[in-house]
């Protein structure tokens, strides 16, 4: 096992010498090869989980659980693409936090987008977001791609500079429905910095972070008296921007250990039996897992990028309400490029604000881990990923639509060695 720890923690300085097109190549092979079809190693790490979880069987008795909750949603769909669930000891719990963009973005935006389209401003849009339904209809539409069809101006982009290139051949207003966590951020402020956004484009920012949904979430389970989370999977891609330090600084007010996870399958199992040696030591703070991607500071350009162009402010998470210092809105200095002062959008305030929920739907507690999709009684019935009901059906990255596309309630079944 050294070997392989030391093979996990190479990067893609180990290809420098070889030409660029190359190197991409032979260390996505690399990568393949070690983290999702080296059969002999995971075989090894899940020998290793379940001999941790005897010794915590033995101190703590046979009825011992523990309880990770991992907070993105690409963790969520390694977990049941691959059967991570059916490979662990049922002493062994994992749930999916609130690391679904989509799934959280409050409807008032969603209305908002709808009811420019129809006033003929271009709402340009990621396609996970297309079908995003709002809990009132907006022109007898609920989502941007029924407004497309009623003759809504709506654009399907695959990321933002799509919409840039679209924008050379298109003068009128549009805006940009910005839907993301910390990754996409920088996405937004580095070409705000340099002035590379045409004046005809304008953000309506549904930027959150992490951290503070992860910290409620688990707060949550204990406000309702629930199994306590016992240790954190902290996403990769966000970290690869913020950097271990917030996880850590988290991990120790919690008082629970964290392990930044990559997203191959033999990255869960890596990051399951990190955890459980932590909770094995009584260790707290955080571990990086994927080191080939996370440093400890992050990525600073883009950091600074992103604290130059937008404030930290409380914002509402769909189903949810306000957390703490959860959003980012674009700063009185880009004032002139944000869609809620160019379009006198309304915001609502923890006073107005109401429950933008279906009634009987299960998203809110499936996206704080709180509930399975399984325990939603529209769950693959009125809800499904081709009519989605609930926002966590509609995203690639929502727990619902992961679980109905692959079986993610098979996996809850041990399927033995």
């Amino acid at each position: 096992m050294a070997d392989f720890y030391i093979k996990s923690r190479l990067s893609m300085e180990t290809f420098k010498p070889l030409s660029s097109s190359v190197v991409q190549k032979e260390f996505n092979m690399y990568i393949e090869n070690l983290y999702r079809r080296n059969r002999r190693f995971a075989e090894e790490v899940k020998r290793l989980i379940h001999k941790y979880v005897d010794r915590l069987v033995k101190i703590h008795g046979r009825d011992y659980k523990v309880k990770f909750m991992n907070f993105c949603g690409t963790h969520e769909w390694t977990t049941v693409h691959y059967g991570i669930r059916s490979l662990l000891p049922e002493n062994i719990e994992l749930v999916a936090g609130p690391g679904c963009p989509v799934c959280v973005t409050p409807s008032f935006l969603i209305e908002h987008a709808i009811k420019l389209s129809f006033e003929d401003v271009r709402v340009y849009t990621f396609g996970d977001a297309f079908k995003l339904p709002t809990v009132k209809p907006v022109k007898g539409v609920r989502n941007l791609a029924e407004a497309k069809a009623s003759g809504g101006n709506v654009a399907v982009v695959y990321s933002f500079l799509d919409a840039l290139k679209d924008l050379y051949s298109y003068a009128k207003e549009s805006i940009f429905l910005a839907i993301g966590f910390e990754t996409t951020a920088p996405g937004y402020a580095i070409p705000l910095i340099n002035h590379l956004i045409p004046k005809n484009m304008y953000f309506l920012s549904a930027l959150r972070l992490t951290p503070p949904a992860a910290e409620y979430a688990i707060m949550e389970a204990k406000k309702r008296s629930m199994p306590s989370i016992d240790g954190i999977i902290a996403p990769g891609h966000v970290s690869a921007i913020t950097g271990a330090k917030p996880w850590d600084e988290l991990s120790r007010k919690l008082g629970m250990p964290a392990v930044i996870s990559g997203f191959e399958p033999l990255d869960i199992l890596l990051s399951i039996l990190e955890l459980l040696k932590m909770v094995l030591k009584g260790e707290v703070g955080v571990k990086i897992e994927y080191r080939r991607v996370v440093s400890w500071n992050g990525n600073v350009e883009s950091l600074n990028a992103i604290n130059i162009v937008f404030e930290v402010v409380d914002s509402p998470w769909r189903g949810i309400g306000f957390i703490d210092k959860s959003g980012l809105e674009i700063k009185n200095a880009y004032s002139n490029y944000d869609s809620f002062k160019i379009f006198s959008l309304n915001k609502p305030t923890r006073v107005s604000w109401h429950d933008d929920s279906f009634s009987g739907c299960k998203c809110t507690e499936v996206v704080l881990g709180l509930a399975k999709p399984t325990d939603c009684r529209f769950f693959l019935k009125g809800c499904n990923p081709s009519k989605p009901l609930g926002p966590c059906m509609v995203s690639s990255e929502g727990t619902c639509s992961i679980w109905a596309r692959f079986g993610g309630y098979l996996n809850l079944k041990k399927l033995g060695d």
